[in-house]
């Protein structure tokens, strides 16, 4: 049976169809946040089969497998990889709802141009023509970026990664999509964690310096910023589970600092009052390089422990979180106003309904340095589907600017996932064209065009200030 995505999936009326087939539909794509492997992408890494493709690191689809009562054997074990396959092949027709029929049948077919609808019947027909389609270069990492249209492409990457991946890349005149390296430091935060001062360890190595206090520690994060600022980095990333904002001094911290690095137990004030100070420093050190700093709220990690300690983080036991972000994060960026240290920042909540109160905060911060200065953030993770996207959008339109947003984002660790920008496309010219059809928004195309182009792609590169050349 053929698969339900026509030329005008999503699209409900003849409004919506013209705005995404004559100026979304073609428009490159700016992919400002994933997880991407920038090694996979350097050595142009080549595929054995559609699951090592396509289900590896996809929490996504384990959380379905799982939910449709499959051994976990044939999700992160040791079964063979065919069987992984059936095992989602069986999965996906009870999909149905959930956002993953879409991307899957969109992957299928703007990749592999399969229109079938993926099930028990027809799994071995799409593993075999997959798998014999995998084998020719246009599957590789980065001609599955080509394919996409992906003109820069930003990874996420710990402070102390030599980002070798990222110097081979820049190097390499064969290759036109920017690879770019994102400043993640949740290890330096996370004074809890347990390997927070192996971590501390490590960061004295790459450095060459001794970490005894806060200033001896920010300025080894100083000259971590600096390099991947030589490496072409503009982007800061942070998972804030919670917000957090408790005043300190550097005296404080550095106590408490002390104390993480001798074994003690660090009680949660003192923890709050550490990542204030770091956090203060590190986005005075973003607006100073002109960078943006990324803030992802929300998020309740690794809520089941018994598969924490068998699977590790990042395996699909996370869950939305319910906690109140608005009073701190309104402190800590009021910290930063006050100087005018703030600088550009993205707020994402995993939780839909912080979309009004980040959407109203943000519009106490805007800033005449660019349009959208305090951005919020794409719907994310739990919430890159229809409904999510349109919360969203109804959010920014109703209480900022829907025109100067940044768009979409991949979030991902897969290559194939790029139809998600398809996905919000379609989304996005709905909802605009829906308006018009309604009459609550002019029938002027070229007006509307260039707003549906800028979120597409023309925002994010001036709001970056990373050049797509």
């Amino acid at each position: 049976m053929k698969s339900f995505i026509g030329e005008n999936f999503l699209l409900q009326n003849n409004t919506a169809a013209q705005l995404y087939h004559e100026y979304a539909k073609n428009m490159p794509i700016f992919d400002y946040h994933c997880h991407l492997s920038p090694v996979e992408i350097a050595e142009n890494k080549k595929y054995r089969n559609i699951t090592e493709l396509w289900l590896g690191g996809d929490h996504y689809k384990w959380r379905a497998i799982r939910s449709n009562g499959i051994e976990e054997k044939y999700i992160t074990g040791e079964s063979w990889d065919k069987d992984k396959f059936i095992k989602w092949a069986e999965t996906l027709p009870r999909c149905i709802g959930n956002p993953l029929y879409h991307w899957t049948h969109l992957e299928l077919l703007r990749y592999f141009e399969i229109d079938q609808l993926l099930s028990p019947d027809t799994a071995e027909e799409i593993w075999n023509k997959s798998n014999e389609m995998l084998k020719n270069d246009e599957f590789s990492a980065r001609a599955l970026i080509r394919r996409s249209n992906v003109r820069v492409l930003c990874t996420t990457d710990d402070p102390t990664d030599a980002l070798k991946p990222h110097q081979s890349l820049a190097s390499d005149s064969s290759f036109d999509t920017k690879v770019l390296p994102t400043f993640r430091p949740d290890k330096a935060l996370n004074i809890q964690a347990v390997g927070f001062a192996e971590w501390i360890g490590k960061l004295e190595h790459v450095t060459g310096r001794t970490i005894n206090d806060i200033e001896s520690l920010k300025t080894a994060l100083l000259d971590r910023i600096d390099f991947f600022n030589g490496i072409g980095c503009k982007i800061s990333d942070h998972a804030m589970d919670p917000m957090i904002y408790r005043e300190s001094s550097d005296e404080e911290a550095s106590k408490i600092l002390k104390k993480a690095l001798d074994g003690q137990t660090i009680d949660c004030s003192e923890a709050e009052k550490y990542k204030t100070v770091l956090m203060l420093f590190l986005a005075r050190q973003y607006a100073r390089l002109g960078w943006t700093m990324q803030l992802h709220l929300g998020t309740m990690r690794n809520c089941n422990s018994r598969m924490m300690r068998i699977l590790g983080p990042d395996t699909g036991f996370d869950a939305i979180g319910d906690w109140n972000h608005a009073q701190p994060l309104a402190r800590f960026l009021d910290a930063l106003d006050t100087s005018d240290e703030l600088p550009k920042t993205i707020l994402y909540s995993l939780n839909e309904s912080d979309n009004d109160i980040l959407a109203t905060i943000m519009g106490c911060f805007q800033g005449s340095c660019v349009p959208g200065k305090i951005q919020l953030g794409s719907a994310w993770w739990f919430n890159d589907q229809k409904d999510g996207m349109q919360k969203h959008l109804t959010s920014l339109a109703n209480l900022g600017l829907l025109s100067t947003f940044v768009g979409m984002l991949t979030d991902s660790r897969s290559f194939l996932s790029y139809t998600r920008h398809e996905y919000f496309r379609r989304i996005l010219c709905n909802m605009i064209g829906t308006w018009v059809e309604n009459g609550e928004a002019p029938k002027d195309m070229e007006l509307l065009g260039k707003m549906v182009q800028d979120i597409c792609y023309n925002n994010a590169v001036r709001y970056f200030g990373i050049s797509d050349k």
